[in-house]
């Protein structure tokens, strides 16, 4: 009775906290707010449109003409003529364009008599997005164009329509995209990011709240206000941001995969418990980071630096099977990239409980690592022996 007492006396206190200097409670919930507006509606179309793609046509005929029109009509293409190949690459140079085709000359008559013009891409692939958008947007147009042109030569030596789609297409490709049909980047970024910079702030502001005590000197009280239980402190101080990030994360599992229409073959409900368990999870790799650099200042540097690393090893912009055999194992030390794991199952393949739990156990053993810090934190509060600065 007197552990719930003491628990119950530092969230009380942590409350109080939280009314007289709300610094928390604002960084949490304008973080989450402002990342949620500024993804749901900078992604709102899905697919970028509407890529500048140069088009340099040294044939001028009618064919050179149609492939233009056909590039421009695409939703993701919008071709913009140049006189020569130098205006077009000081345009791709300057990142005026993505991507620059080349029609050389006498291309109709290549065609009418069998031989086999080139046509040319130059792909800026330093802004990779756009570079590769309208690399495949002009590969398709070109294969189409080139499936279109041999179809009328067939035709015209008298093949019929059967014999003349199996000499163009002779094998047909049946392709499927799992879990995003519409290949739309909101699902693809924003419904990964926001959880990441969920944990991203539950690491952040958690560090803060328990760093602010050693920063300014109220460690003691701290710990006497909680019967100078380090357990019963914690545990009673974190309970208010548990239930407030908790909440953050339920609405914006709501919105996502609700209201922005995001695919989601499980059940919300599931998703709902592996958010708070990465809750808890991120709360516990805050209080051992805390415990193990008992200084603000460098605690949250840490922090950053391990909140921003779990962006990168989580998996969802390069596979982590594809790194080098010692970063994959360094990829586990991330509660996001467990999150991630489960993320996909839930989400995507719709697997259940049995599918992602043990992504769960792995989330739950996070909080085993306060235990390891426990006695140097104490010591920390209670002989406040750190620097302040």
């Amino acid at each position: 009775m007197d552990f719930i007492k003491n628990i119950k006396a530092s969230m009380c206190r942590e409350i109080r906290l939280i009314r007289q200097r709300p610094v928390c409670l604002i960084a949490a919930l304008g973080t989450m707010t402002f990342c949620m507006v500024f993804f749901l509606t900078f992604l709102k179309d899905g697919v970028p449109g509407e890529l500048p793609i140069g088009i340099v046509d040294c044939d001028n005929s009618s064919l050179s003409r149609n492939l233009t029109r056909q590039i421009d009509a695409t939703q993701l293409g919008k071709t913009i003529r140049f006189n020569d190949y130098a205006q077009a690459r000081e345009a791709l140079q300057t990142g005026k364009i993505n991507a620059v085709c080349v029609i050389p000359d006498m291309l109709y008559d290549d065609v009418l008599s069998g031989r086999q013009p080139t046509i040319t891409f130059y792909v800026n692939t330093m802004y990779y997005i756009g570079g590769a958008l309208a690399y495949k947007d002009l590969l398709t147009m070109m294969n189409l164009s080139a499936g279109g042109v041999q179809r009328e030569l067939l035709k015209a030596k008298g093949m019929d329509e059967e014999a003349i789609m199996g000499r163009i297409q002779p094998i047909v490709i049946d392709a499927h995209y799992i879990g995003n049909a519409m290949t739309d980047y909101r699902a693809y970024l924003t419904g990964t990011l926001i959880p990441g910079f969920l944990e991203m702030t539950v690491i952040l502001v958690t560090v803060f709240a328990l760093g602010s005590e050693l920063k300014y000197g109220t460690s003691r009280t701290f710990l006497e206000n909680a019967g100078g239980s380090m357990t019963a402190a914690i545990t009673g101080k974190l309970i208010p941001y548990t239930i407030l990030f908790t909440i953050i994360g339920i609405i914006c599992d709501t919105i996502l995969y609700r209201h922005a229409g995001f695919p989601m073959e499980g059940y919300l409900c599931n998703l709902y418990l592996g958010t708070f368990v990465m809750i808890l999870a991120c709360e516990a790799m805050a209080v051992f980071l805390t415990g193990a650099m008992p200084v603000l200042r460098t605690a949250l540097c840490i922090s950053a630096l391990y909140s921003i690393l779990a962006f990168t090893l989580a998996g969802f912009t390069f596979p982590v099977e594809a790194l080098p055999p010692y970063i994959q194992g360094l990829s586990t030390i991330f509660p996001f990239r467990h999150f991630y794991l489960m993320l996909v199952q839930e989400t995507v393949f719709g697997s259940g409980f049995e599918g992602w739990y043990p992504q769960l156990v792995s989330m739950a053993a996070f909080m085993l690592l306060p235990a390891v810090t426990h006695k140097r934190l104490y010591k920390a509060c209670e002989l406040q022996n750190f620097p302040k600065n």
